[in-house]
């Protein structure tokens, strides 16, 4: 990941922390919510803004890396360590990060691609399979 791009994500999240999710709760016209694990080697709690899905009372995020040929470092966060904290706007909720397997991301897939049209252009982009992560709030 490039510096700039590095400093953008890290000033994304400090404004939408700080605003309590009143500033940076969108980007291109998409929500964002913050899904923060903690890394995979370092153990350090590592904050991203993301794009989620919403089915009903149900969330999701996507791994897409914009069709990039590996996997976002968040996802290889939460595949080690998948307890994670959400923050949609002012709230904020511990979460288990369950990545779906394909059965389930076959029948979801299509629902995202019809709401965000732009994930199946990342589909097309990359050989691998884009994985889908329902996040299952905390009891």
């Amino acid at each position: 990941m490039n510096t700039f791009f590095r400093l953008f994500v890290k000033g994304h999240v400090r404004l939408y922390k700080w605003s309590g999710g009143k500033r940076g709760a969108t980007l291109g016209g998409m929500p964002v919510i913050l899904l923060s694990s903690r890394g995979r080697k370092s153990g350090v709690v590592r904050t991203v803004p993301v794009v989620p899905f919403r089915d009903g009372d149900q969330m999701y995020v996507i791994a897409s890396m914009g069709g990039a040929p590996k996997h976002p470092a968040w996802f290889l966060n939460l595949e080690a360590n998948p307890d994670v904290e959400v923050q949609v706007g002012p709230e904020t909720w511990r979460a288990r990060a369950e990545v779906l397997p394909d059965n389930e991301r076959a029948r979801v897939w299509p629902r995202i691609v019809a709401a965000m049209p732009n994930f199946g252009e990342y589909q097309t982009k990359t050989s691998r399979v884009i994985p889908v992560v329902h996040l299952v709030r905390a009891a």
